[in-house]
């Protein structure tokens, strides 16, 4: 056949043929990276995902999982390691299993099926509330992640290349190659959203010029007291912030215990940022509220009334504001805690506040000793009557909402209980000299452990010292040692460390517990489903701890559940993975000198994955702040003070 052939056509077929042989040499040749890749991946990846039988394993107490079982959630034992275009190595939240990219983009499945259960129905009738409407001229925006670096080591590329994987690759691979400035990487640590859209104030109030309003809120926290002045005009309506001073201090108000008068006093530096953002002649008519919350709650209420009493007494004798009545200084119900915050973050964003029926955003507030999740449910008109469901009118609009607050639940409560169920084991393991300390013994500040006991939920080679456990009987406490059952990353207990803690973590959240309708949260509560009762296009907020603890990792503001989870891989995972792949040097310091957390970290993965039910996949925000203002519940619960028929009167007559 080939003496058939035209001598110029044969020439043409060895050619291809022989291009075809160099790009076949060129494909089966392993380059240097990807075998370098390749043993690293291999370096930090379990051979095997069942945690083996050890001296140091956890049995299974309240609801925490045997340490030989398997792990049931796909790619979270450690970190999935890519190269870019570059040859530069980064970690790659969803490169250990492929997107549905037919998927709606905001919320594709992993394969995850939703945690089931019943749920708790509190016979209860719904709040409904009528809040008094506010704005700003902030207006709703959505962040630019493009403008927010992330904790991988390859800047806006990597990450691009992870968020966007099957839609806009050619677009990461193009930011890939430019790299990260210094300029670039300051801008990632920001906490501020900006807004991108007009001002959202509906109008000014006809004849109105120049009228200036006062609002001063302080949130007694349980790890410290913050105080937040907010100026408005309300010369609009709904009236428009204008300014926000803020300023924290430590320790909280429950520190004090049964001394009320240091208590009140502690918030003396608070109220000297009140006076100079006040002008002396609107301090008479400007409303001072002071609202606890879960540490305060946690103490007891004939402590806390006594504290919050001392405070009334101390605001209403030496300071010219006019103190809230009734409520004004207070216990903080944790279904108003919730709902503020939700108000303070969707008027931020404009989502309220207007005529126009714009989609809300579902918040998650993780404090030191509750959480809370407010959203708005697809068909919250259907949803279980009980005191989770709460209505208000805000801004001409009507909303259903699903709020609870759970206490105990918070960050420094969810390491309480850990480190208790750490203690447990111990205790049914016999450990020696394991003894619960004297009630002299457990207010003794200088106290010295004795007892050193393995916790799984400690990096590779770290230790935490003298660390004081409350059980859950809230009676009795040790006084312990913590070392990680892993002596160095070679060790090959390191490589189960991430899975052990996030076994603990679950466990405490008492997933197992029955609920008495289909849908559920976690602790046997109700919660609609957000997989199904939650707009996948709308926006999900987790701040607070949230961000306290992600921020300094490099985190950008908004990422998936998934990246979340590889970053506490990562953590978990010992301090050269940290040099090697953090790119911040902040963020190394941060783990040498805290201990805890990667159990922090696992805490709060487990609790909005195995707990809230978020999938693996949906994009999360996070910020301190919204074009300079801070988020949380003291906004949302200050705007209804602006109205002089709120519980408090003028001290002396305004000079307006």
């Amino acid at each position: 056949m080939a003496l058939l052939i035209n001598p110029r056509n044969q020439k043409a077929i060895f050619g291809a043929a022989a291009l075809f042989l160099v790009f076949l040499l060129f494909v089966l040749t392993p380059s240097p990276m990807s075998k370098l890749q390749s043993e690293v991946i291999a370096d930090i990846t379990p051979q095997d995902t069942t945690i083996a039988p050890q001296d140091t394993s956890f049995e299974r107490v309240g609801g925490i999982p045997l340490a030989d079982e398997e792990e049931t959630v796909p790619h979270d034992a450690t970190p999935v390691i890519n190269t870019n275009e570059n040859g530069e190595s980064y970690i790659d939240g969803t490169a250990a299993a492929e997107l549905d990219t037919t998927a709606t983009p905001a919320i594709k499945e992993f394969g995850v099926e939703p945690l089931g259960g019943a749920a708790h129905a509190d016979s209860k009738t719904s709040k409904t509330h009528s809040t008094a409407a506010a704005t700003s001229t902030i207006g709703s925006s959505k962040a630019d992640k493009s403008s927010n670096k992330p904790f991988y080591d390859t800047a806006e590329g990597a990450k691009a290349a992870v968020a966007d994987k099957n839609s806009k690759s050619s677009s990461a691979a193009s930011k890939g190659k430019s790299g990260s400035s210094k300029a670039d990487q300051k801008s990632s640590s920001s906490s501020s959203l900006s807004s991108s859209s007009a001002d959202i104030s509906e109008g000014k109030i006809a004849g109105c010029s120049n009228k200036e309003e006062y609002v001063v809120m302080i949130d007694a926290g349980s790890t410290g007291s913050r105080v937040h002045v907010y100026k408005f005009d309300t010369c609009f309506s709904p009236p428009k912030l204008l300014n926000e001073d803020f300023e924290m201090l430590k320790p909280g108000l429950s520190s004090f215990d049964t001394d009320t008068k240091g208590a009140a006093k502690s918030l003396d530096p608070l109220l000297e940022v009140a006076l100079k953002s006040v002008p002396k002649d609107k301090q008479g008519c400007t409303p001072v509220a002071v609202k606890a919350t879960a540490g305060l709650r946690l103490l007891g209420e004939e402590k806390a009334s006594a504290i919050l009493k001392e405070v009334r007494r101390h605001l209403e004798d030496d300071y010219p504001f006019a103190v809230v009545e009734g409520e004004g200084i207070s216990m903080m119900d944790g279904s108003d805690e919730g709902v503020y915050a939700w108000i303070t973050t969707n008027y931020l964003l404009g989502n309220i506040g207007s005529s126009k029926k714009t989609p809300t955003a579902a918040v998650f507030d993780l404090g030191g000793g509750s959480t809370q999740i407010v959203f708005e449910p697809v068909d919250g008109e259907q949803m279980i009557e009980g005191e989770h469901k709460y209505e208000i009118s805000f801004g001409g609009r009507d909303f259903t909402l699903y709020q609870y607050s759970h206490l105990g639940y918070g960050l420094m409560q969810g390491r309480r209980r850990i480190n208790a169920a750490v203690i447990t084991n111990a205790l049914e393991k016999k450990v020696a000299g394991l003894t619960p300390l004297s009630e002299l013994e457990a207010k003794d500040e200088s106290a010295t452990a004795k007892v050193t006991i393995q916790h799984p939920c400690l990096p590779p080679g770290v230790s935490a010292t003298n660390v004081k456990v409350e059980m859950d009987d809230k009676k009795t406490s040790y006084l312990v040692n913590f070392e990680s059952p892993a002596k160095s990353e070679d060790d090959p207990l390191a490589k189960t460390a991430a899975t052990q803690c996030r076994f603990l973590a679950e466990g405490v959240l008492n997933k197992e517990l029955e609920c008495e309708s289909k849908s559920c949260s976690f602790n046997g509560i109700y919660q609609p489903s957000l997989r199904h009762q939650f707009l996948p296009s709308s926006d999900m907020f987790v701040f607070s701890y949230f961000y306290d603890r992600l921020q300094p990792m490099g985190m950008p503001l908004s990422f998936t559940l998934e990246e979340m989870k590889d970053i506490t891989n990562l953590v978990c995972a010992g301090s050269s993975y940290w040099k090697q792949y953090l790119v911040q040097p902040e963020s190394i310091k941060e783990l040498e000198e805290e201990p805890m957390w990667c159990e922090d970290l696992s805490f709060m993965t487990s609790l909005l994955h195995t707990g809230y039910d978020i999938p693996l996949n949906r994009e999360l925000r996070t910020a301190k702040k919204i074009e300079g203002n801070e988020l949380g519940w003291c906004l949302g619960a200050s705007l209804p003070l602006l109205d002089k028929n709120s519980g408090w009167t003028c001290k002396v007559s305004s000079a307006n």
